[in-house]
């Protein structure tokens, strides 16, 4: 059920649908529709329709194509959150007979495993599953046409495999597992392996006229975790809602963090478009915004769905049609108009519920060397350091319980930052993957590596 879509000015509602019925209409797409979500809640649906009188709502079902990874990427997560497996560990250590070699689970969240991109045979996507019954039909015998944890290059069956693994590990198929570990929980209960009515059927426009052409609707068996999956405008935006903000109930706001943190290095024509990979989620930079999420394709349908992190605001598209709209810029483009046109207010400043006197002293100013930097404590109960102006070096701290902190992103990341005390219990320096920040530029009272010159600071003279 969508929330009232008066909580959207007139003017940003006309504009979302100005720009779908653009897509539409200069994509060719028999239909599409759309979502916007604000806040964590549903704001506004649009559609656009070839078929007078029969718009599709948010409950008609399309097929998500690639969507469907991100998905099969949390349930993965979920299992390393509970302890039944590493991200580091080799896959043959869990799922064997596969031949991965070195690969790892990780590789194959981040397309690193260098496994190719498509399975051998027929086009998997128009054929039937039973095709391929077994692993080794999903693999082949074909070698790997690169170096594990070399490059990003993606892999259709590498996500099969994911699946696979799920499967073995729980004890359970896949699909019973999404259900249980995440439809349910989560209430998508519009999303499923095989359509449910009502469902817009799949189709290919011809290139050079105005005339269609009905897709195929195969099972594709062993590859469902790569892209099998139907879901809906409604229940896209609840999941991308729980990949904004988390829901313990499936996985931690920490966890999804982690699934949007880059783990792929970018390919070249990446690096200039700003786009990268973490765990199941595309990461993208678009205008100045961080944008995450995925995009699908099968025959027959095109997906998006994009959430604009610091802006609090996603976006779902669908359509029903082989090639036609782009819908990963659509998605930014949605988004884009609500952030501008409707900034996010933010939440009011509040002071800290308790203050640990210990950690109080430490903020204010520090020098790296001779750079002066900043560590604030905040009322989230982290502590930030960063320069005091312009860019450089600047992370998050999260406390470890035991005084000592452990850096939340950047050059910082998984860094531990700690307050070196003299015996007088004053402190001396803090410590930050051994980088030593003091009260003064080099302070001749405090242990800098090195040492500092008895004569102090001087002129040229």
């Amino acid at each position: 059920m969508t929330t009232p879509q008066e909580e959207l000015l007139p003017g940003t509602r006309r504009a979302l649908l100005h720009r779908i019925a653009v897509a539409q209409a200069e994509g060719r797409a028999p239909s599409l529709v759309a979502a916007v979500v604000r806040d964590g809640r549903t704001v506004w649906h649009g559609a656009r329709t070839s078929v007078d009188g029969h718009a599709p709502d948010e409950n008609v079902q399309y097929r998500i194509g690639s969507i469907t990874k991100t998905f099969t990427a949390v349930l993965v997560l979920r299992l390393r959150d509970e302890g039944a497996l590493d991200l580091e560990d080799p896959l043959e250590k869990h799922l064997q007979g596969t031949g991965a070699g070195e690969v790892t689970i990780a590789h194959l969240l981040a397309h690193t495993g260098g496994w190719a991109a498509e399975t051998p045979g027929p086009w998997w996507e128009r054929t039937p599953g039973a095709l391929r019954p077994g692993l080794a039909d999903v693999l082949g015998d074909q070698a790997a046409p690169h170096p594990a944890g070399r490059r990003f290059h993606y892999s259709n069956p590498g996500y099969a495999v994911l699946g696979a693994l799920v499967e073995e590990v729980r004890g359970v198929p896949w699909e019973e597992a999404l259900r249980r570990e995440v439809l349910e929980p989560l209430g998508l209960d519009r999303t499923s392996v095989r359509s449910q009515a009502p469902a817009a059927g799949g189709w290919a426009v011809h290139p050079w006229a105005d005339a269609m052409l009905p897709e195929p609707v195969e099972d594709f068996g062993r590859m469902a975790p790569a892209g099998q999956l139907w879901s809906t405008t409604g229940d896209l935006a609840r999941f991308a809602a729980f990949l904004a903000r988390g829901d313990d109930r499936v996985l931690s706001a920490e966890t999804l963090r982690e699934m949007r943190t880059p783990a792929a290095p970018a390919e070249v024509g990446d690096v200039a478009d700003g786009a990268a990979y973490g765990l199941g989620l595309q990461i993208q930079h678009r205008d100045g915004r961080l944008l995450v999420g995925h995009s699908g394709s099968v025959p027959g349908f095109l997906a998006n769905l994009t959430v604009g992190v610091a802006d609090d605001v996603a976006a779902v598209v669908l359509a029903n049609c082989t090639s036609g709209p782009p819908l990963a810029q659509v998605g930014a483009d949605l988004v884009g108009i609500v952030a501008e046109a409707e900034p996010r207010i933010p939440a009011p400043w509040r002071p800290l519920r308790d203050v640990d006197q210990a950690v109080l002293e430490l903020a204010g100013q520090w020098y790296w060397g001779t750079s002066p930097v900043a560590l604030r404590v905040m009322a989230d109960g982290l502590v930030s350091l960063g320069p005091l102006s312009g860019g450089g070096r600047r992370s998050r701290f999260r406390p470890n319980g035991d005084g000592t902190w452990t850096g939340l992103e950047g050059y910082y990341a998984g860094e531990a930052l700690r307050a070196v005390r003299r015996p007088d219990g004053t402190v001396d320096h803090l410590d930050l993957g051994s980088f030593v920040f003091t009260r003064q530029p080099y302070d001749v009272g405090a242990a800098v590596p090195g040492g500092v010159d008895p004569e102090g600071w001087r002129g040229i003279g």
